[in-house]
């Protein structure tokens, strides 16, 4: 998709002065890393993300060399598996007359809408019921675009059998399931371009739960401490650390074996490999009013510490509704919150980077309710391809 700069750049009317500030300081400390040898890497939610094309937009600032690692939750690496973005005929499902598994909340079905050669490709790998594809597609319904995968039939099941094959393989390689998935997955997807490049792409403990038997397959393909340890490994050798609308954080940035907010102050003691948050620059972007407030708190008069030295509830104090990642986040001098929309922060402050970079981007997102945003979705749902397991195989056997 041809990146559309002109429109990009106009997307800085839309943000307010102080945040369109807080993104120029963002692109220095990334380009600044950058330029010195420094690593940057990505802690991305689910939906939003996704919706936004900010996991796409991820993966191709991960093929330009600017984005070294991503940790993202089990409902992405489903559906980057799906192909991030799929089309689904969504249909009343009590007039298919289905056995089995009940219907979801609003009694709907949904048809994966792909062609003839991925559905061959399924088929060959697991039965396909064509008829009952043929009675929903001349079933009156809606056409929308939605996160792959999921509740379409074939696809959604597709990958919650696959999904247990990938775990296998993943146990017998010592590898993670982000590992071999990565091997099938579209190059334009985080997994795809984290397997082309050979960097990390892992599933951070509290986001696990989540896209059905793809994040049990993820949660049983290495151990609760393995995973710790590989995601504190890849923030240990952060200098950036961009957080994208995801929640949990705490648990993330200064989980079990971080030692500059304390949580990992025992580990250190009892020999644990351990690491620090103190210097790193950690950027926020987030929708919640309440983290401007907070971090505001912390700058002007140091509130955030004073509540934790003198153990007094911080929701209490501060009036909001206060999400525990906060409390490391603000207390961190490096810290630059940016209160803003995901669809519109990214693509302005990816295009800041690449300019200062000297880089040419072949894919820019843009925000999913304008023209171009529309486009974009059209693009990834026609061009990112799912899962390819014939690729995986091919790509394993080499390896052995």
């Amino acid at each position: 998709m041809q990146p559309d700069l002109d429109a990009v750049k106009a997307l800085e009317d839309q943000l307010e002065p102080a945040m369109l500030d807080r993104i120029a300081t963002a692109a220095d400390r990334i380009v600044e890393a950058k330029q010195r040898g420094g690593r940057v890497v990505v802690v991305t939610g689910s939906g939003p993300n996704v919706h936004e094309g900010v996991t796409t937009l991820i993966a191709e600032l991960m093929r330009l060399g600017v984005i070294d690692g991503v940790t993202t939750s089990s409902a992405v690496v489903a559906h980057e598996m799906g192909g991030v973005l799929d089309k689904v005929r969504r249909v009343d499902g009590k007039t298919l007359k289905l056995t089995g598994a009940p219907l979801p909340h609003g009694d709907t079905f949904e048809l994966t809408v792909m062609d003839d050669e991925t559905v061959a490709d399924l088929a060959e790998w697991m039965p396909v019921d064509r008829d009952l594809m043929k009675r929903i597609a001349e079933t009156p319904g809606d056409v929308i675009i939605k996160a792959a995968g999921n509740l379409g039939y074939p696809m959604g099941l597709y990958l919650e059998r696959l999904a247990v094959e990938i775990a296998a393989l993943a146990r017998t390689r010592s590898a993670t399931f982000e590992e071999i998935a990565g091997l099938g997955a579209d190059p334009r997807t985080m997994l795809g371009q984290g397997a082309a490049k050979g960097l990390p792409v892992l599933v951070t403990i509290p986001q696990l739960v989540g896209g059905g038997t793809v994040g049990l397959a993820i949660g049983d393909s290495i151990s609760v401490t393995e995973r710790a340890a590989r995601l504190s490994r890849m923030l240990a050798g952060a200098d950036v650390i961009i957080e994208s609308a995801v929640a949990l954080t705490q648990e993330i940035h200064d989980g079990p074996f971080e030692t500059y907010t304390g949580h990992g102050m025992w580990s250190a003691w009892q020999g644990h490999s351990t690491y620090s948050l103190q210097g790193k620059t950690l950027i926020r972007i987030d929708l919640d009013p309440a983290l401007e407030t907070v971090w505001q708190a912390e700058q002007n008069s140091a509130a955030v510490q004073a509540a934790i030295d003198k153990g007094l509830p911080k929701t209490k104090l501060f009036k909001v509704p206060f999400r525990m990642e906060m409390s490391g986040f603000a207390r961190l001098e490096g810290s630059i919150p940016v209160v803003g929309d995901i669809g519109v922060v990214w693509p302005v402050m990816a295009r800041r980077v690449a300019e200062r970079l000297g880089l040419t981007p072949q894919f820019i997102s843009h925000p999913q309710q304008t023209p171009q945003g529309q486009a974009m979705r059209e693009w990834i749902v026609n061009k990112i391809k799912s899962f390819s397991r014939k690729e995986m195989l091919t790509r394993v056997r080499c390896a052995s």
